[in-house]
């Protein structure tokens, strides 16, 4: 199993409107299979960078993630909200991990 972390530094001021738009991107994403079910959103309380999101979402394997990252290529209402979150964000990386049991 793997867990891909998308990170993502919002721009000051901008945090509350950018969450409620990744509310209805993860909406869009499960929708289109993404993530089937395990995807988290989460939002920090303190740390270094403030103003962190984190699309957090668990896959069975690295083919499993390629496959649901190609089904969202074709949602349009996805392609529009994520638009509209781009302006509010200042940076972003994305974490690919491998979980260990």
């Amino acid at each position: 199993m793997i867990v891909v972390r998308d990170v993502f530094r919002l721009r000051f001021g901008q945090a509350k409107e950018a969450t409620e738009l990744w509310k209805q991107a993860v909406a869009e994403l499960q929708r289109s299979g993404y993530g089937g079910g395990g995807t988290r959103l989460l939002t920090d309380l303190a740390g270094p960078a403030y103003y962190t999101l984190v699309l957090e979402t668990s896959f069975d394997s690295l083919a499993k993630w390629e496959q649901a990252a190609q089904a969202v290529k074709s949602n349009a209402k996805w392609r529009d909200i994520y638009q509209r979150i781009i302006p509010l964000t200042a940076e972003g990386r994305r974490e690919v991990l491998t979980v260990i049991e």
